[in-house]
């Protein structure tokens, strides 16, 4: 006898909700173990799919390998409306890879068919990750995914770093990082409390999820904010030569330090404290209001996630090179001669395409009140950003011999520590609402505008402003 998993809230998981149903949850031997024949009983899905092992049953899609056509129709649905109108977004995909070619000197409508055609491959690869993370347990497919949707940032970063001539994109990455922080705590945070708040008066999250992710962030803001106070407080006392080298090999240590205190953050989330955050994200899964359609969707199988990570990656690989490519450089010529400032171009541009997928996942969850969810994905990424990515692009550009360092401008440093300490504040009483969320909206506003009319600085009078390449020098030498 075969029963049909039935979706039960505070019933047990669904492997115990089927044995209930077909009457095996009782059937153990004298040592308490199930009789061989029932550990082998197949188990079925909500949707009557057989589940194979090691996969959860929500991702189960009841295929195998690959179906074009099952492959291009569930890509194209995604997980939401939001979602499907950046789908309608992937025509500009070919036109940009054609227009590099075809015609190299359009350098202005380069940079703008290859920045839209972002949109949609960052899109598939948000997709994608939360495909593959409903086949594996809670807190892993969470990690994956998060990562996943970093892997954008990673992939423009190390684009931008290896094809910064004379450190000319540096400033750019370096806003980049500070400003990739601000989307996902201001902007992307706001509009999950903003839309939130549309349908519920409040809405609540877990301690957990916020505390941590909150005091993570302060102590990643902290470290990243050392470097920056070193040369503003020493500037003017020493010799620049001497200052750049102190700053940049006080970075390289910080960079080596938070990538210990993210493998930490990891660590803490997949062994010791992972029942903790398994049972946030299982209640926010019985708060979903749209839980039923949702596992009524069509599944992509483990194969296609693994087709459409290989595809969506490739895509924003050769988009990211196209932008920064040598001898383009379509973000330099942007900077340079569209009088668009690196403070703009690496606060606000380059974030909003890179984290587009995870801004939209967030929302997403946050509209069918799973704000653990939606506040996992935010701050995860936020954490990611801060510890891991701003550590690695240092490392490898201390590899490259370039002077990649963390010596933000101030105006940048000081906003992001702010953004930091106001978000604290909301996530405080572990309730937000939609003020909560229009107010952090503004904010980041309010940051584009400055940033816009923020100049680039003059050779030697800021931090970020490379006065006479000694750090050049420096990274040269080791």
């Amino acid at each position: 006898m075969i029963g049909r998993l039935r979706h039960k809230p505070g019933s047990g998981t669904q492997e115990e909700v089927l044995e209930q149903d077909i009457g095996l949850s009782n059937s153990r031997d004298i040592h308490g173990e199930k009789p061989e024949h029932h550990k082998h009983t197949p188990i079925f899905n909500h949707n009557g799919h057989k589940v194979t092992k090691g996969i959860k049953p929500d991702g189960e899609s009841g295929r195998a390998w690959i179906h074009p056509w099952h492959f291009t129709r569930i890509c194209f649905r995604s997980t939401s409306h939001l979602s499907m109108v950046a789908n309608t977004l992937w025509p500009f995909v070919p036109a940009a890879i054609a227009l590099h070619f075809a015609r190299p000197d359009q350098h202005l409508w380069t940079f703008i068919l290859n920045y839209i055609a972002m949109v949609p491959t960052a899109n598939l690869i948000g997709f994608a990750g939360q495909e593959l993370a409903r086949k594996l347990p809670h807190v892993l497919g969470l990690l994956i995914e998060t990562f996943l949707g970093g892997a954008v940032e990673i992939v423009l970063f190390m684009v931008l770093l290896h094809n910064s001539k004379n450190n000319s994109l540096i400033p750019v990455i370096r806003a980049a990082i500070l400003g990739s922080i601000l989307a996902n705590l201001l902007l992307c945070l706001g509009f999950c409390f903003f839309i939130g708040g549309l349908r519920r008066n409040e809405q609540t999250f877990d301690e957990v999820v916020s505390e941590v992710g909150n005091g993570l962030l302060l102590a990643a803001g902290f470290g990243l904010l050392v470097p920056s106070a070193f040369y503003a407080s020493l500037r003017g006392s020493i010799p620049d030569t001497i200052l750049e080298m102190k700053v940049l090999h006080i970075s390289r240590i910080t960079a080596i330090i938070l990538l210990v205190a993210f493998a930490i953050y990891v660590w803490f989330q997949m062994r010791t404290h992972n029942g903790v955050y398994d049972t946030a994200l299982e209640g926010d899964e019985e708060r979903d209001d749209d839980r039923h359609l949702d596992l009524a969707k069509d599944k992509l199988t483990l194969t296609e996630c693994v087709v459409a990570l290989v595809i969506a990656l490739t895509c924003v690989s050769l988009h990211a090179v196209f932008l920064a490519c040598d001898p383009v450089e379509e973000i330099d010529y942007i900077v340079t001669y569209r009088g668009v400032s690196d403070s703009f171009m690496g606060l606000i541009l380059v974030p909003l395409v890179e984290k587009v997928a995870e801004h939209l996942t967030a929302v997403d969850e946050a509209w069918d009140n799973q704000m653990n969810f939606a506040l996992a994905h935010v701050l995860g990424a936020t954490i990611q950003t801060a510890l891991f990515n701003s550590s690695l692009v240092v490392i490898v550009g201390w590899g490259l011999k370039k002077s990649m360092d963390l010596n933000f401008e101030v105006f940048d440093i000081v906003v992001l520590i702010l953004a930091i300490i106001v978000v604290g504040n909301f996530l405080r009483d572990q309730k937000s609402n939609y003020l909560e969320g229009s107010l952090c909206i503004l904010i980041y506003t309010i940051v584009a505008i400055a940033s816009w009319y923020y100049p680039n600085p003059a050779v030697g009078s800021t931090n970020t402003a490379e006065s006479s390449g000694a750090a050049s020098a420096a990274g040269d030498g080791g």
